[in-house]
């Protein structure tokens, strides 16, 4: 019997895959303790987890600098920890593995791989070859310590009644039926993840040529919602979720969707989370990054076989040509198709 520390802060989608290798490594080791050190508004990402998994959130404003860190330190070493597993690896986690060095504690950290990831990004002499995905680089850190386990991952709810919407709010709210729920997640954090959004509003169009498409736009953030805002106001049967609920909510919605439309992005993710079929939309970054989400079916990736791509592991990097017609040149019958395709497979299922 073990406990053990597991630290990532950010960003998001890093700590949304953390969730499908620590629930695994829970129900293969039920007597080990498991304490998930993270931001606290990430929680409902871990509820539904094994009771041998217990989330510590906290506000990393509240511990600013060397003695706001020794003053986490402080509380965290109260709780005698045995093994110290860092998949996060930046200063601030740095000096928290090093306290608990200095105390005796064992700690590994994960290898991010970032030379393999530079040639493949690199201008010249590219190396297009796909990277172990974040979900292999985190349970190695696990595996250090002796313990292998497969990672067995389907949804972060166990049973229908944890993902019920409780709500005011019907899904299917003068619904017909062969109604089908579609969630499109257009933006990301940097330009270089985000289909052109006159294009995401032609794709909603052809969408909403369909009676049977009732479609929900997710995301956050003032600049969202006065886009989603004009959309919901073109077009019938387009709903804005921006800004209503709070993620564990969010993430019971995108678990009712049919199908997800996201770009690269902590969406994508919460989609995988939740086992919800997604059509990714890849620009800037590439799958073979290893950030694709937990059990995304690759012929469901969109993106084009373009000499520059990639040309960022983010998406935070300028467009060399100015105008990344790696996501312009996507044409949205593509995505619209795509979608379709999905929609009837899952019909005839």
């Amino acid at each position: 019997m073990s406990k053990i520390l597991v630290i990532r802060f950010s960003a998001l989608g890093d700590v949304a895959m953390t969730v499908p290798v620590i629930s695994s490594y829970a129900i293969a080791y039920p007597k080990d303790e498991i304490i998930v050190l993270s931001k606290d508004f990430l929680h409902p990402l871990f509820v539904h987890m094994n009771s041998n998994v217990k989330f510590m959130g906290i506000n990393l404003n509240n511990y600013k600098g060397i003695s706001g860190l020794n003053k986490l330190y402080e509380i965290l070493k109260k709780e005698h920890f045995d093994y110290v597993v860092d998949l996060h690896d930046v200063l601030r986690t740095k000096y928290l593995d090093l306290r608990f060095n200095l105390s005796g504690v064992p700690v590994k950290k994960i290898k991010k791989g970032r030379k393999d990831k530079n040639a493949l990004i690199r201008k010249k002499n590219k190396k297009l070859t796909e990277l172990p995905s974040s979900f292999e680089r985190y349970k190695k850190v696990f595996t250090t310590f002796g313990k292998d386990f497969e990672i067995n991952f389907t949804s972060i709810y166990k049973n229908k009644e944890d993902a019920v919407i409780k709500e005011n709010i019907r899904l299917k709210e003068n619904s017909i039926p062969g109604e089908h729920l579609i969630g499109i997640a257009p933006f990301a954090k940097h330009e270089g993840k985000i289909y052109p959004l006159n294009l995401m509003e032609q794709v909603i169009f052809i969408l909403t040529q369909n009676k049977n498409y009732k479609i929900f736009l997710f995301g956050g953030g003032s600049k969202e919602e006065k886009v989603f805002n004009n959309w919901c106001k073109k077009y019938n049967n387009v709903i804005s979720l921006a800004g209503k609920f709070d993620m564990g909510t969010e993430l019971k919605f995108i678990n009712s969707m049919d199908v997800m439309l996201s770009m690269d992005s902590a969406n994508m993710h919460f989609a995988s989370l939740v086992n919800t079929k997604i059509v990714s939309i890849w620009g800037a970054t590439h799958p073979y990054c290893g950030f694709l989400g937990w059990g995304q079916d690759y012929n469901n990736i969109i993106q084009l076989d373009l000499p520059c791509r990639p040309c960022s592991v983010y998406g935070n990097k300028k467009c060399m040509f100015g105008d990344y017609h790696c996501l312009k040149n996507i044409k949205p019958e593509t995505i619209y198709q795509k979608m379709v395709e999905i929609l009837s497979e899952s019909e005839s299922e």
